[in-house]
């Protein structure tokens, strides 16, 4: 699988990554489908894992799986949210502590990245929670720090010029970011990862879904009606992911999912590599026709 640098980390990810969130809020899933979800994806070229403390489980059935493969992998978690969003810690000493337990539920001596996740600027602008990272840092839990976020608050996490990675939302059905936080934070070479790059597949829904978490992306592409999703399920799911993984300035596409053959189906699209230029304009073409000032990022 082609692999990119992180920015000015200078780490080497696979152009798909998988993100924990599904398998930590599934609470059927089981141990053994994590192991051969994981380990068949790294088999087939993915290196980068990201999930976070706030996704359940998802920590821990991830150090299981691929402790053994610590090497081969970009380890990535974030912190500040905490059970499920439920809890949320930004002290200094909170973070320190949570990358601490996200060291043993990974089972690993260090991460990669660690992010904070989504936290407002009001809380960036008290510091506690990037005294809490620096600190992380000086003692090798991390080697790097990054911001996950949106919109207003991922503008001012890029200019505080700390952070070495920005993870934000970016797809067919979100493309603000492709023209404000993504070429900001490409002028000073913060790597970017893209989170919810295929729109969860909202479009695979004839009737409005019932998970609210899903309806805003639906809704958004009800009015854009690219002519690519009347395609087969497959075809327009490669496109969408392709088309993501054309941005300019996006370093790795973070897809979620619990089933072995479908992040197995998202590395066979991204091996067919970028959109033709004409492809990739004619998306961002219908997108700018269509969309107006209340479709910031989700979150």
């Amino acid at each position: 699988m082609q692999r990119r640098k992180l920015g000015k980390t200078g780490l080497e990810v696979s152009v798909l990554g998988f993100g924990g969130a599904e398998i930590g809020f599934n609470p059927e899933q089981t141990q053994s489908a994590v192991d051969l979800l994981l380990n068949s994806a790294i088999d087939a070229g993915l290196n980068v894992i990201d999930t976070a403390a706030a996704y359940g489980d998802s920590e821990k059935m991830i150090g299981k799986a691929i402790s053994h493969r610590r090497k081969e992998l970009v380890l990535m978690t974030k912190c500040g949210a905490l059970d499920f969003f439920t809890r949320f810690d930004w002290s200094k000493r909170g973070v320190q502590e949570t990358i601490t337990q996200s060291l043993r539920n990974l089972r690993t001596d260090y991460l990669d990245v660690v992010f904070l996740h989504s936290c407002s600027v009001e809380i960036l602008r008290q510091a506690d929670c990037i005294e809490g990272l620096i600190r992380a840092v000086e003692k090798g839990y991390t080697r790097y720090t990054g911001y996950s976020g949106d919109n207003e608050a991922a503008k001012y996490a890029i200019e505080l010029d700390f952070f070495d990675c920005l993870q934000t939302s970016v797809s067919i059905a979100d493309q603000i970011g492709i023209e404000t936080v993504i070429p900001l934070a490409s002028s000073r070479n913060i790597g970017v990862v893209v989170k919810r790059p295929i729109a969860n597949v909202a479009w695979r829904h004839k009737e409005k879904p019932e998970d609210s978490y899903h309806h805003e992306y639906w809704e958004r592409l009800q009015k854009l009606r690219y002519d690519f999703l009347n395609k087969s399920l497959e075809e327009s799911v490669a496109i969408a992911l392709r088309f993501t993984m054309t941005v300019p300035g996006v370093s790795t596409v973070i897809v979620g999912t619990t089933k072995s053959h479908h992040l197995l189906e998202n590395i066979k699209y991204i091996r067919e590599g970028e959109l033709s230029q004409e492809e990739y304009q004619a998306i961002r073409e219908r997108w700018q026709e269509v969309a107006d000032e209340t479709w910031i990022q989700m979150t």
